[in-house]
C-alpha cells in the first residue's frame, strides 16, 4: 500500500464523518450556501479584475508581455470603464453574505426568509460604525463592506437568524392580522416583534462595544487579529506564520491578505526596497541583503493562483475530482487562477468553512515557503529582488524575480507540482464525502 493511499484512508476516517456532520448542520450549511449563491457576482468581478489589472494596466503581465503600453499609450485610462463593477460585487460582499446567511437560516427554520435577510442587513449597519464627518455631513465608508467585513457579517447573520426565527415560530411573539388585511401587510406585521427584538439587541450590543472600542465591532475584531502579529521580522518563521494566519482568516470568511496587509507592509517594505536597490546597483540578485521576505519567499513560491496556492487545487480537481460542481467551478476558475485571482474557487466550492479543504489550504503555502527558503538559503538559486505585478502567472515569478534564473523557474514548477500532490488526497476525500451525502439523502 503506497504512502498516498494510506494517507488518504487515514484522512478519510477522520474528515469524512466530520464533513458529513458539518454539511448537515444548519448554520454551516447556511454559510456555505450563501457563498455559493454569491458566486456569479464574484466570478463576473474576477474577470473584470483580470481585464483591468492584467491587460489594461501598463504594469499588468499581459500588457507588459505584448507591449500594449507602447502600442496604446493611454491604455490605463480604459480602467475607469470597468472599475465601478467592483463596487457592485466584491466591495459589497459583506452585505450580500449577511442577507444570504440569514435568509438560508430562516429557510431551514421554515420562517420568513426574505424579511429575516432584510432584518440582518439592518442589524449589520447598526454595528457598522466606520463613518466620517466631512463638511458637517456623515459619510459611510466602504472599509468593512467587502471581504474585510465578512466575519462580522456572518456573526450578525447567524445571531439575527436565531433570534428572528425562534421568536417568529412562537405564537406569543407574532402579530396575527384579520383575514381582510392585504397579505403583504399581514406578513410584515406578523414578524414585527422579532424584527424589533433584533434591532434592540444589536443596538445595545453596538453601544456596549463602543465603550470598549469607539470605532466599533469591525475595528475591534480587526485590531484583535492584528495585535498578535506584532514584532515579527524578516525570517522564515515570520513568513510562514503570517501565511498561516492569512489563510486561516480566509477560512473564516475574512480577507486574510488585506487584514494582515498593514503588519506585512510594515515588516517587509523596507527590506524589499533594499533588495531592489541592491539588484539595480549590482545587476544581479545574488547577495541581496534580505533573501527572506514575504515577497521573496511567500509571493514567489507559495501564492500561485492566489491564497492557499489554489492553482494546485484546480489542477488536483481536474486530475481526481468526480464531483461535477467542483469540475465546473475549476473550469471557470482556471483562467483567473493563472493570474492569481482566486475568489471564484474560494467562494465557489467554497473553501470557506470547508472541513476537507481547510488542512491543505493552510498547509500547502507553508510547505512551499519552506521549499523556496531551502533553495534560496542553500544558495542554489538567487533571492527574488525584482518587483513584479501581482497578476504574473505563478512559476514565472521566481524566474522573472531573479532576473531570469532558469533553475528558479524549475523550483517554481516543483512548488506547483508539490501543491497539486498535497491537494490530491483531499480532493479524493471530497469525492467520498459527496457519495456519503448522497447515500444519506
Amino acid at each position: 500500500m503506497s504512502f498516498m493511499t494510506s494517507f488518504e484512508r487515514g484522512m478519510e476516517k477522520i474528515l469524512v464523518p466530520i464533513a458529513i456532520r458539518l454539511n448537515s448542520q444548519r448554520h454551516i450549511a447556511a454559510i456555505r450556501d450563501a457563498f455559493i449563491l454569491s458566486f456569479p457576482l464574484v466570478m463576473a468581478s474576477s474577470f473584470i479584475i483580470l481585464i483591468n489589472f492584467a491587460i489594461l494596466s501598463p504594469d499588468g503581465f499581459i500588457a507588459k508581455m505584448l507591449f500594449l503600453g507602447k502600442i496604446f499609450p493611454n491604455i490605463a485610462s480604459a480602467q475607469a470603464i470597468f472599475s465601478p463593477v467592483m463596487q457592485g460585487s466584491v466591495n459589497i460582499m459583506a452585505i450580500l453574505i449577511v442577507f444570504l446567511v440569514a435568509r438560508n437560516l430562516a429557510i431551514s427554520f421554515k420562517q420568513d426568509d426574505l424579511l429575516c435577510g432584510l432584518t440582518a442587513i439592518g442589524a449589520f449597519f447598526i454595528v457598522y460604525t466606520p463613518y466620517e464627518m466631512i463638511g458637517g455631513q456623515a459619510y459611510i465608508t466602504m472599509k468593512f463592506m467587502g471581504a474585510q467585513g465578512l466575519f462580522v457579517a456572518i456573526i450578525v447573520a447567524l445571531i439575527t437568524g436565531e433570534i428572528f426565527c425562534r421568536l417568529a415560530r412562537s405564537p406569543r411573539a407574532t402579530i396575527a392580522m384579520p383575514a381582510q388585511v392585504p397579505p403583504a401587510v399581514a406578513r410584515s406585521f406578523k414578524v414585527l416583534i422579532p424584527v424589533f427584538a433584533v434591532m434592540i439587541f444589536f443596538s445595545v450590543l453596538s453601544y456596549l462595544i463602543s465603550m470598549i472600542s469607539p470605532l466599533g465591532l469591525n475595528d475591534l475584531i480587526y485590531s484583535l487579529i492584528q495585535a498578535p502579529l506584532k514584532h515579527m521580522g524578516t525570517n522564515i518563521f515570520a513568513v510562514v506564520i503570517l501565511g498561516v494566519v492569512s489563510n486561516f482568516l480566509w477560512i473564516l470568511g475574512i480577507h486574510g491578505p488585506n487584514t494582515i496587509a498593514a503588519i506585512r507592509e510594515a515588516i517587509f517594505s523596507e527590506a524589499n526596497l533594499e533588495n531592489l536597490s541592491y539588484a539595480a546597483t549590482h545587476g544581479t540578485t545574488w547577495g541581496a541583503p534580505y533573501p527572506t521576505t514575504w515577497g521573496s519567499i511567500y509571493d514567489t513560491f507559495a501564492n500561485y493562483g492566489g491564497s492557499g496556492m489554489t492553482l494546485g487545487l484546480i489542477l488536483a480537481i481536474f486530475i481526481a475530482s468526480r464531483r461535477p460542481e467542483y469540475r465546473d467551478i475549476a473550469k471557470l476558475s482556471i483562467v483567473p487562477g493563472l493570474f492569481n485571482i482566486n475568489e471564484p474557487i474560494i467562494f465557489g466550492l467554497p473553501i470557506v468553512l470547508n472541513p476537507v479543504l481547510i488542512i491543505p489550504f493552510i498547509m500547502v503555502p507553508a510547505v512551499n515557503s519552506l521549499i523556496g527558503y531551502f533553495f534560496v538559503s542553500m544558495n542554489i538559486i538567487p533571492p527574488v529582488a525584482y518587483a513584479l505585478p501581482w497578476t504574473t502567472p505563478g512559476p514565472l515569478i521566481p524566474f522573472l524575480g531573479t532576473g531570469g534564473d532558469w533553475l528558479a523557474l524549475g523550483v517554481g514548477i516543483l512548488c506547483l507540482v508539490v501543491s497539486t500532490l498535497i491537494y490530491l488526497p483531499f480532493v479524493m476525500i471530497s469525492n467520498k464525502v459527496q457519495m456519503k451525502n448522497a447515500e444519506n439523502a
